[in-house]
Protein backbone atom coordinates (compact mmCIF):
# COMPACT_ATOMS: atom_id res chain seq x y z
CA UNK A 1 0.00 0.00 0.00
CA UNK A 2 1.39 3.31 -0.91
CA UNK A 3 2.58 5.93 1.54
CA UNK A 4 -0.54 8.38 1.98
CA UNK A 5 -0.12 11.67 3.63
CA UNK A 6 -2.08 14.37 4.20
CA UNK A 7 -1.96 18.38 4.05
CA UNK A 8 -3.38 21.79 3.76
CA UNK A 9 -2.46 24.54 1.51
CA UNK A 10 -3.71 28.05 0.63
CA UNK A 11 -4.35 27.40 -2.71
CA UNK A 12 -8.75 27.65 -3.07
CA UNK A 13 -10.47 24.31 -4.95
CA UNK A 14 -13.46 23.52 -5.59
CA UNK A 15 -15.57 19.99 -6.44
CA UNK A 16 -18.12 21.40 -7.84
CA UNK A 17 -16.57 23.40 -11.12
CA UNK A 18 -19.68 23.05 -12.88
CA UNK A 19 -21.56 25.74 -10.91
CA UNK A 20 -20.07 28.18 -13.39
CA UNK A 21 -22.16 27.16 -16.04
CA UNK A 22 -25.14 26.81 -13.67
CA UNK A 23 -24.37 30.50 -12.85
CA UNK A 24 -24.56 31.67 -16.47
CA UNK A 25 -28.05 29.83 -16.90
CA UNK A 26 -28.95 31.29 -14.09
CA UNK A 27 -28.37 35.07 -15.57
CA UNK A 28 -29.47 34.11 -18.63
CA UNK A 29 -33.02 33.11 -16.97
CA UNK A 30 -32.99 36.84 -15.37
CA UNK A 31 -33.28 35.87 -11.89
CA UNK A 32 -31.20 38.94 -10.86
CA UNK A 33 -34.58 40.70 -11.96
CA UNK A 34 -35.75 39.43 -8.56
CA UNK A 35 -34.10 42.64 -6.56
CA UNK A 36 -36.27 44.92 -8.28
CA UNK A 37 -39.80 43.23 -7.67
CA UNK A 38 -38.70 41.88 -4.12
CA UNK A 39 -36.44 44.18 -2.79
CA UNK A 40 -34.92 44.93 0.73
CA UNK A 41 -34.01 47.31 2.85
CA UNK A 42 -31.46 45.86 4.75
CA UNK A 43 -29.78 42.40 4.66
CA UNK A 44 -29.39 39.89 2.18
CA UNK A 45 -30.97 40.69 -1.41
CA UNK A 46 -33.85 38.38 -2.70
CA UNK A 47 -31.85 37.28 -5.83
CA UNK A 48 -28.87 35.71 -3.60
CA UNK A 49 -31.45 34.14 -1.49
CA UNK A 50 -33.18 32.31 -4.64
CA UNK A 51 -30.00 31.57 -6.43
CA UNK A 52 -28.36 29.70 -3.46
CA UNK A 53 -31.01 27.48 -3.10
CA UNK A 54 -31.56 26.81 -6.82
CA UNK A 55 -27.31 26.09 -6.70
CA UNK A 56 -28.37 23.35 -4.15
CA UNK A 57 -30.62 21.76 -5.99
CA UNK A 58 -28.15 21.95 -9.22
CA UNK A 59 -25.72 19.75 -6.81
CA UNK A 60 -29.04 17.37 -6.32
CA UNK A 61 -29.63 18.92 -2.62
CA UNK A 62 -32.73 19.70 -0.79
CA UNK A 63 -32.05 20.32 2.94
CA UNK A 64 -31.70 23.99 4.33
CA UNK A 65 -28.89 22.78 6.03
CA UNK A 66 -26.84 22.19 3.56
CA UNK A 67 -26.73 25.40 2.75
CA UNK A 68 -23.96 25.78 6.09
CA UNK A 69 -21.17 23.86 4.05
CA UNK A 70 -21.28 26.60 1.12
CA UNK A 71 -21.15 29.60 3.66
CA UNK A 72 -16.95 30.03 3.64
CA UNK A 73 -17.21 28.48 0.37
CA UNK A 74 -16.02 31.40 -1.50
CA UNK A 75 -16.16 29.39 -5.58
CA UNK A 76 -19.42 29.08 -4.45
CA UNK A 77 -20.06 32.26 -4.28
CA UNK A 78 -18.04 33.74 -6.90
CA UNK A 79 -19.82 31.13 -9.98
CA UNK A 80 -22.92 31.74 -9.14
CA UNK A 81 -22.50 35.73 -8.80
CA UNK A 82 -23.22 36.06 -4.84
CA UNK A 83 -22.67 38.85 -2.59
CA UNK A 84 -23.18 37.06 0.46
CA UNK A 85 -24.49 33.41 0.90
CA UNK A 86 -27.48 32.87 3.37
CA UNK A 87 -27.49 30.64 6.42
CA UNK A 88 -29.90 27.98 6.89
CA UNK A 89 -32.47 29.52 8.87
CA UNK A 90 -32.13 33.01 6.75
CA UNK A 91 -32.63 30.65 3.80
CA UNK A 92 -35.84 29.04 5.30
CA UNK A 93 -37.53 32.54 6.38
CA UNK A 94 -36.96 34.29 3.29
CA UNK A 95 -38.40 31.50 1.45
CA UNK A 96 -41.73 31.05 3.66
CA UNK A 97 -42.12 34.53 3.27
CA UNK A 98 -41.03 34.62 -0.90
CA UNK A 99 -43.87 32.18 -0.63
CA UNK A 100 -46.49 34.45 1.01
CA UNK A 101 -45.72 36.69 -1.44
CA UNK A 102 -46.56 34.56 -4.42
CA UNK A 103 -42.92 34.26 -5.91
CA UNK A 104 -44.24 31.33 -7.50
CA UNK A 105 -46.38 33.15 -10.42
CA UNK A 106 -42.94 34.91 -11.60
CA UNK A 107 -41.01 31.62 -11.93
CA UNK A 108 -42.38 29.90 -14.80
CA UNK A 109 -41.22 32.77 -17.18
CA UNK A 110 -37.48 32.01 -16.11
CA UNK A 111 -37.70 28.61 -17.88
CA UNK A 112 -39.50 29.64 -21.17
CA UNK A 113 -36.61 32.96 -21.04
CA UNK A 114 -33.42 30.36 -20.62
CA UNK A 115 -34.48 27.52 -23.33
CA UNK A 116 -36.35 30.29 -25.99
CA UNK A 117 -32.78 32.19 -25.83
CA UNK A 118 -30.42 29.63 -25.86
CA UNK A 119 -32.29 28.04 -28.55
CA UNK A 120 -32.80 24.47 -26.46
CA UNK A 121 -32.97 21.41 -29.19
CA UNK A 122 -36.35 20.27 -29.30
CA UNK A 123 -37.49 16.93 -31.05
CA UNK A 124 -40.61 15.99 -32.42
CA UNK A 125 -42.00 12.67 -32.60
CA UNK A 126 -42.77 11.62 -36.19
CA UNK A 127 -44.93 14.64 -36.75
CA UNK A 128 -46.07 16.55 -33.12
CA UNK A 129 -43.63 17.79 -30.28
CA UNK A 130 -45.44 15.63 -27.61
CA UNK A 131 -46.57 17.88 -24.64
CA UNK A 132 -46.77 14.93 -21.75
CA UNK A 133 -48.91 16.03 -18.81
CA UNK A 134 -49.37 14.06 -15.68
CA UNK A 135 -49.48 13.62 -11.56
CA UNK A 136 -47.03 11.41 -9.54
CA UNK A 137 -46.71 10.82 -5.97
CA UNK A 138 -43.86 12.19 -3.41
CA UNK A 139 -44.17 10.08 -0.34
CA UNK A 140 -44.10 12.16 2.68
CA UNK A 141 -44.99 9.42 5.20
CA UNK A 142 -44.66 10.06 9.08
CA UNK A 143 -44.53 13.55 8.73
CA UNK A 144 -46.86 16.39 10.20
CA UNK A 145 -46.72 18.75 6.59
CA UNK A 146 -49.15 20.88 5.79
CA UNK A 147 -51.12 18.94 2.81
CA UNK A 148 -50.09 15.64 3.20
CA UNK A 149 -52.46 13.08 2.61
CA UNK A 150 -53.24 9.68 1.49
CA UNK A 151 -52.62 9.28 -2.66
CA UNK A 152 -53.92 7.43 -4.93
CA UNK A 153 -50.79 4.75 -4.77
CA UNK A 154 -51.62 4.32 -0.97
CA UNK A 155 -49.01 6.58 0.82
CA UNK A 156 -49.36 10.16 2.27
CA UNK A 157 -47.53 12.45 0.85
CA UNK A 158 -48.47 15.20 -2.18
CA UNK A 159 -48.89 14.48 -5.86
CA UNK A 160 -47.81 17.28 -7.90
CA UNK A 161 -48.87 17.95 -11.42
CA UNK A 162 -46.00 18.25 -14.39
CA UNK A 163 -46.09 18.79 -18.06
CA UNK A 164 -42.73 17.86 -20.23
CA UNK A 165 -42.24 19.25 -23.85
CA UNK A 166 -40.17 17.22 -26.56
CA UNK A 167 -38.78 14.21 -26.56
CA UNK A 168 -35.58 15.75 -24.73
CA UNK A 169 -38.52 16.06 -21.42
CA UNK A 170 -38.19 19.77 -20.94
CA UNK A 171 -40.51 20.92 -17.88
CA UNK A 172 -42.36 23.70 -18.59
CA UNK A 173 -45.28 23.21 -15.61
CA UNK A 174 -44.16 21.63 -12.33
CA UNK A 175 -47.02 22.53 -9.67
CA UNK A 176 -47.61 21.02 -5.47
CA UNK A 177 -50.95 19.57 -5.20
CA UNK A 178 -52.37 17.60 -2.05
CA UNK A 179 -52.08 14.17 -2.18
CA UNK A 180 -55.68 13.41 -1.46
CA UNK A 181 -56.36 15.73 -4.59
CA UNK A 182 -57.82 14.13 -7.83
CA UNK A 183 -55.59 14.25 -10.81
CA UNK A 184 -58.54 16.23 -12.53
CA UNK A 185 -59.31 19.06 -10.41
CA UNK A 186 -57.74 22.36 -11.84
CA UNK A 187 -56.01 20.51 -14.68
CA UNK A 188 -57.98 22.70 -17.10
CA UNK A 189 -56.37 25.94 -15.50
CA UNK A 190 -52.73 23.95 -15.80
CA UNK A 191 -53.18 23.43 -19.42
CA UNK A 192 -54.13 27.02 -20.28
CA UNK A 193 -50.95 27.79 -18.25
CA UNK A 194 -48.50 25.04 -20.04
CA UNK A 195 -49.62 26.10 -23.80
CA UNK A 196 -49.18 29.18 -24.36
CA UNK A 197 -45.40 28.01 -22.93
CA UNK A 198 -45.34 25.60 -25.53
CA UNK A 199 -46.43 27.30 -27.85
CA UNK A 200 -44.07 30.63 -27.32
CA UNK A 201 -40.94 27.62 -27.06
CA UNK A 202 -41.64 25.67 -30.95
CA UNK A 203 -43.51 26.60 -34.56
CA UNK A 204 -44.03 22.74 -34.77
CA UNK A 205 -47.38 20.98 -34.23
CA UNK A 206 -47.92 20.29 -30.81
CA UNK A 207 -49.66 16.91 -29.22
CA UNK A 208 -51.03 16.78 -25.69
CA UNK A 209 -50.76 13.21 -24.18
CA UNK A 210 -52.55 12.66 -20.82
CA UNK A 211 -53.68 9.25 -18.86
CA UNK A 212 -57.38 8.33 -18.18
CA UNK A 213 -57.25 10.53 -14.87
CA UNK A 214 -57.99 13.57 -16.94
CA UNK A 215 -60.67 11.95 -18.82
CA UNK A 216 -63.55 13.96 -18.64
CA UNK A 217 -66.29 15.81 -20.74
CA UNK A 218 -65.09 19.25 -19.55
CA UNK A 219 -61.86 18.56 -20.37
CA UNK A 220 -62.21 17.43 -23.37
CA UNK A 221 -64.34 19.98 -24.48
CA UNK A 222 -61.12 22.50 -23.43
CA UNK A 223 -58.97 20.75 -25.56
CA UNK A 224 -61.32 21.12 -28.80
CA UNK A 225 -61.20 25.02 -27.61
CA UNK A 226 -57.59 25.02 -27.75
CA UNK A 227 -57.46 23.19 -30.94
CA UNK A 228 -59.56 25.62 -32.42
CA UNK A 229 -57.84 28.67 -31.26
CA UNK A 230 -54.25 27.23 -32.52
CA UNK A 231 -56.04 26.94 -36.05
CA UNK A 232 -57.07 30.14 -36.11
CA UNK A 233 -53.31 31.05 -35.94
CA UNK A 234 -52.23 28.80 -38.21
CA UNK A 235 -50.84 26.41 -35.68
CA UNK A 236 -52.01 22.94 -35.24
CA UNK A 237 -52.65 21.13 -31.98
CA UNK A 238 -54.09 17.86 -31.17
CA UNK A 239 -54.43 15.57 -28.42
CA UNK A 240 -54.40 12.02 -27.23
CA UNK A 241 -55.95 11.11 -23.64
CA UNK A 242 -56.56 7.96 -22.50
CA UNK A 243 -60.46 6.56 -22.49
CA UNK A 244 -61.53 6.06 -18.85
CA UNK A 245 -64.24 3.21 -18.98
CA UNK A 246 -65.45 2.78 -15.77
CA UNK A 247 -67.85 0.57 -13.70
CA UNK A 248 -70.86 0.99 -16.41
CA UNK A 249 -68.44 0.05 -19.51
CA UNK A 250 -66.96 -3.09 -17.58
CA UNK A 251 -70.16 -4.24 -16.41
CA UNK A 252 -71.26 -3.94 -20.21
CA UNK A 253 -68.95 -6.30 -22.14
CA UNK A 254 -71.12 -8.35 -24.06
CA UNK A 255 -72.01 -5.23 -25.70
CA UNK A 256 -68.51 -4.50 -26.02
CA UNK A 257 -68.04 -8.17 -27.63
CA UNK A 258 -70.43 -7.76 -30.14
CA UNK A 259 -69.24 -4.42 -31.47
CA UNK A 260 -66.04 -6.18 -32.08
CA UNK A 261 -67.07 -9.26 -33.45
CA UNK A 262 -66.40 -7.95 -36.89
CA UNK A 263 -62.90 -6.20 -36.16
CA UNK A 264 -61.06 -8.80 -34.73
CA UNK A 265 -56.89 -9.19 -36.28
CA UNK A 266 -55.10 -12.35 -36.24
CA UNK A 267 -54.12 -13.55 -33.55
CA UNK A 268 -51.19 -11.40 -31.29
CA UNK A 269 -49.45 -15.01 -30.20
CA UNK A 270 -51.02 -18.43 -29.63
CA UNK A 271 -54.05 -17.71 -27.21
CA UNK A 272 -54.36 -13.98 -27.50
CA UNK A 273 -56.07 -12.05 -30.37
CA UNK A 274 -57.21 -8.50 -30.39
CA UNK A 275 -59.95 -5.89 -32.05
CA UNK A 276 -59.63 -2.54 -33.67
CA UNK A 277 -62.13 0.05 -33.96
CA UNK A 278 -62.94 3.69 -34.21
CA UNK A 279 -65.95 5.71 -33.03
CA UNK A 280 -67.37 9.14 -33.03
CA UNK A 281 -68.86 10.12 -29.34
CA UNK A 282 -70.55 13.61 -28.95
CA UNK A 283 -69.84 15.18 -25.67
CA UNK A 284 -71.58 18.56 -24.58
CA UNK A 285 -70.17 21.89 -24.20
CA UNK A 286 -72.13 24.14 -22.35
CA UNK A 287 -75.20 24.25 -24.60
CA UNK A 288 -73.08 22.91 -27.53
CA UNK A 289 -72.38 19.42 -28.73
CA UNK A 290 -69.33 18.47 -29.57
CA UNK A 291 -67.64 14.86 -31.77
CA UNK A 292 -64.94 13.14 -30.63
CA UNK A 293 -62.81 10.21 -32.02
CA UNK A 294 -62.09 7.43 -29.77
CA UNK A 295 -60.10 4.71 -30.75
CA UNK A 296 -60.68 0.91 -28.82
CA UNK A 297 -58.89 -1.91 -28.30
CA UNK A 298 -60.34 -5.29 -26.85
CA UNK A 299 -57.97 -7.78 -26.07
CA UNK A 300 -59.07 -11.23 -26.00
CA UNK A 301 -56.91 -14.03 -24.03
CA UNK A 302 -57.58 -17.92 -24.05
CA UNK A 303 -54.18 -19.08 -22.35
CA UNK A 304 -51.39 -17.15 -20.30
CA UNK A 305 -48.16 -16.17 -22.41
CA UNK A 306 -46.85 -19.92 -21.24
CA UNK A 307 -49.44 -21.95 -22.97
CA UNK A 308 -51.35 -22.29 -19.52
CA UNK A 309 -54.96 -22.35 -21.00
CA UNK A 310 -57.71 -20.61 -19.40
CA UNK A 311 -60.77 -21.42 -17.77
CA UNK A 312 -62.78 -18.53 -19.25
CA UNK A 313 -61.59 -15.96 -21.87
CA UNK A 314 -59.87 -12.65 -20.24
CA UNK A 315 -61.04 -9.58 -21.81
CA UNK A 316 -58.81 -6.31 -21.73
CA UNK A 317 -60.77 -3.54 -22.74
CA UNK A 318 -58.89 -0.20 -23.82
CA UNK A 319 -59.74 3.46 -25.06
CA UNK A 320 -57.89 6.48 -26.10
CA UNK A 321 -59.57 10.04 -26.84
CA UNK A 322 -57.61 11.75 -29.95
CA UNK A 323 -58.02 14.38 -32.59
CA UNK A 324 -55.42 12.45 -34.93
CA UNK A 325 -56.78 10.99 -38.50
CA UNK A 326 -54.36 8.32 -38.12
CA UNK A 327 -55.08 3.93 -38.12
CA UNK A 328 -55.84 2.84 -34.64
CA UNK A 329 -52.31 1.28 -34.68
CA UNK A 330 -50.23 4.25 -34.44
CA UNK A 331 -52.67 5.97 -31.87
CA UNK A 332 -51.73 3.14 -29.67
CA UNK A 333 -47.87 3.84 -30.36
CA UNK A 334 -47.77 7.42 -30.20
CA UNK A 335 -49.56 6.97 -26.34
CA UNK A 336 -47.35 3.92 -25.49
CA UNK A 337 -43.59 6.76 -25.63
CA UNK A 338 -45.92 8.81 -22.91
CA UNK A 339 -44.51 6.29 -20.67
CA UNK A 340 -40.72 7.80 -20.91
CA UNK A 341 -42.16 10.93 -18.81
CA UNK A 342 -42.67 8.46 -15.93
CA UNK A 343 -38.53 8.64 -16.06
CA UNK A 344 -38.70 12.37 -15.71
CA UNK A 345 -40.24 12.15 -12.72
CA UNK A 346 -37.66 9.89 -10.95
CA UNK A 347 -35.16 12.19 -11.82
CA UNK A 348 -36.74 15.06 -9.89
CA UNK A 349 -37.85 13.21 -7.48
CA UNK A 350 -34.50 11.14 -6.74
CA UNK A 351 -31.63 13.36 -8.71
CA UNK A 352 -32.76 16.38 -7.28
CA UNK A 353 -33.57 14.88 -3.79
CA UNK A 354 -36.90 16.35 -3.60
CA UNK A 355 -38.78 12.84 -3.08
CA UNK A 356 -39.52 14.49 0.74
CA UNK A 357 -39.90 18.09 0.79
CA UNK A 358 -37.90 20.17 3.33
CA UNK A 359 -40.54 22.64 4.53
CA UNK A 360 -43.51 22.29 6.50
CA UNK A 361 -45.54 24.35 4.74
CA UNK A 362 -47.72 23.95 1.60
CA UNK A 363 -46.57 27.24 0.07
CA UNK A 364 -42.97 26.45 0.79
CA UNK A 365 -42.92 23.28 -0.73
CA UNK A 366 -44.91 24.65 -3.50
CA UNK A 367 -42.34 27.40 -4.19
CA UNK A 368 -39.29 24.83 -3.86
CA UNK A 369 -41.09 22.54 -6.86
CA UNK A 370 -41.20 25.63 -8.94
CA UNK A 371 -37.90 26.61 -8.44
CA UNK A 372 -36.84 22.68 -9.01
CA UNK A 373 -38.62 23.51 -12.74
CA UNK A 374 -35.81 26.10 -13.27
CA UNK A 375 -32.91 23.49 -12.19
CA UNK A 376 -34.04 20.21 -13.37
CA UNK A 377 -34.01 21.89 -16.86
CA UNK A 378 -30.95 23.75 -16.41
CA UNK A 379 -29.20 20.27 -15.55
CA UNK A 380 -31.27 19.20 -18.75
CA UNK A 381 -30.08 21.38 -20.92
CA UNK A 382 -26.15 20.70 -19.74
CA UNK A 383 -26.67 17.15 -20.66
CA UNK A 384 -28.11 17.93 -23.64
CA UNK A 385 -25.68 20.56 -25.18
CA UNK A 386 -22.67 19.26 -23.60
CA UNK A 387 -22.78 15.65 -23.53
CA UNK A 388 -24.91 14.04 -26.37
CA UNK A 389 -23.08 14.04 -29.91
CA UNK A 390 -19.20 14.12 -30.55
CA UNK A 391 -18.75 16.55 -26.94
CA UNK A 392 -19.78 13.59 -24.77
CA UNK A 393 -17.24 12.38 -22.28
CA UNK A 394 -16.47 8.46 -22.88
CA UNK A 395 -20.39 6.51 -22.49
CA UNK A 396 -22.49 4.61 -24.42
CA UNK A 397 -24.73 6.85 -27.44
CA UNK A 398 -27.66 8.21 -26.08
CA UNK A 399 -30.35 10.75 -27.42
CA UNK A 400 -30.94 12.20 -23.50
CA UNK A 401 -28.63 12.31 -20.44
CA UNK A 402 -30.10 11.33 -16.92
CA UNK A 403 -29.69 14.58 -14.59
CA UNK A 404 -27.89 12.25 -12.52
CA UNK A 405 -25.37 11.25 -15.00
CA UNK A 406 -24.99 15.26 -15.66
CA UNK A 407 -24.29 15.56 -12.10
CA UNK A 408 -21.16 13.37 -12.12
CA UNK A 409 -20.03 13.93 -15.53
CA UNK A 410 -20.14 18.12 -15.50
CA UNK A 411 -21.12 19.46 -12.40
CA UNK A 412 -19.04 17.68 -9.79
CA UNK A 413 -15.81 17.61 -11.18
CA UNK A 414 -12.36 19.15 -9.05
CA UNK A 415 -10.95 22.05 -10.18
CA UNK A 416 -8.29 24.93 -8.78
CA UNK A 417 -9.78 27.98 -8.67
CA UNK A 418 -6.94 31.03 -9.53
CA UNK A 419 -7.90 34.66 -9.64
CA UNK A 420 -5.68 36.53 -11.55
CA UNK A 421 -6.55 39.42 -13.75
CA UNK A 422 -10.04 40.20 -12.43
CA UNK A 423 -10.79 36.95 -14.09
CA UNK A 424 -11.95 33.25 -12.46
CA UNK A 425 -9.77 30.53 -13.70
CA UNK A 426 -10.38 26.90 -13.47
CA UNK A 427 -7.56 24.64 -13.28
CA UNK A 428 -8.89 21.00 -14.39
CA UNK A 429 -5.38 19.87 -14.14
CA UNK A 430 -4.86 16.74 -16.73
CA UNK A 431 -9.10 16.23 -17.01
CA UNK A 432 -8.98 17.86 -20.72
CA UNK A 433 -12.28 15.94 -21.30
CA UNK A 434 -14.55 17.36 -18.76
CA UNK A 435 -12.79 20.76 -19.51
CA UNK A 436 -13.49 21.03 -23.46
CA UNK A 437 -17.51 20.36 -22.41
CA UNK A 438 -17.60 22.97 -20.11
CA UNK A 439 -15.75 25.25 -22.06
CA UNK A 440 -17.27 24.71 -25.03
CA UNK A 441 -20.95 24.84 -23.26
CA UNK A 442 -19.86 28.71 -21.75
CA UNK A 443 -19.14 29.87 -25.22
CA UNK A 444 -22.35 28.49 -26.18
CA UNK A 445 -24.17 30.09 -23.52
CA UNK A 446 -22.12 33.62 -23.30
CA UNK A 447 -24.29 35.70 -26.53
CA UNK A 448 -27.91 33.49 -26.55
CA UNK A 449 -30.09 35.16 -28.75
CA UNK A 450 -31.72 38.03 -28.14
CA UNK A 451 -29.07 39.39 -25.99
CA UNK A 452 -26.70 42.22 -26.75
CA UNK A 453 -23.00 41.27 -27.93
Amino acid sequence: MPNVTFRASRRTLTSHAGLSIIGQCLEIAGVDSLDGRFPTTLGMRTSDVVKSYLGLLCLGMSDYDAIENFRRDKPFQHLLALQKVPSSATLRQRLEKLAANDLQARTATWSTTLLSLVEAPITAEKTHVCLDIDTFVMDNSNSHKEGVSRTYQKVDGYTPIAAYLGNEGWCLGLELRPGKQHTMKESNAFLERVLPRAQGLTEQPILVREDSGFDSQAHLALLERQRQAFADEGRRLDYLVKWNPRDSAKADLATWCAVAEDCWQEELRPGKRQALWTQTVSIRDGQTEVEVRRVMRLVERTADRDGQLLLEPDYELEGWWTSLDEAPEAVIQRYQAHATHEQFHSEIKTDLDLERLPSGKFATNDLILHLAQLAYNILRLMGQLGMTGELSPVRHPAKRRRIRTVLQELVHRAAVVVHKARQIILDFGQDIGRMTVLNTLRSRLRYPRGSPC
